[in-house]
């Protein structure tokens, strides 16, 4: 049996950078179905958290899974859910685009806190500024 250790840090943001995940309620309920809907399709995301704009995701990667289906299977489903469920006053959508990076077993970790604090990062710090540095 094989063995797979790789986690990526994915981050992806709204259509056009829309504050479409305004409040802490909305973002909430998202994170919660990412994560609960990435268990049902064997996908294991380790943390989940964002803001207004964009989701940041930590997952482990499966022996047979790449990471353009996983971006797939979450986003796609995500967006269908989001719209069916009215959390958003217009249709929402995420970008096309996302980043993926893989971690080290020795930042998880830090990578963890650093998602896990998107809130008060982003109270200093606009998710703007920060890509486009």
């Amino acid at each position: 049996m094989p063995f797979v250790n790789v986690y990526i840090h994915f981050v992806w943001s709204t259509k056009n950078r829309e504050p479409f995940l305004e409040t802490k309620e909305i973002r909430d309920k998202v994170w919660f179905h990412i994560r609960e809907n990435a268990k049902k399709k064997g996908i294991f995301v380790d943390f989940v958290n964002g803001y207004s704009q964009h989701c940041h995701c930590l997952v482990s990667l499966g022996v047979d899974q790449t990471i353009s289906n996983i971006m797939q299977l979450i986003k796609g489903e995500s967006s269908h859910w989001i719209n069916k469920e009215g959390l958003t006053k217009e249709k929402f959508e995420w970008q096309d685009e996302y980043y993926g990076v893989s971690v080290s077993e020795s930042l998880i970790e830090k990578v963890r806190n650093y998602i896990k604090n998107q809130e008060a990062h982003h109270a200093i710090h606009s998710y703007n500024d920060e890509i486009d540095n």
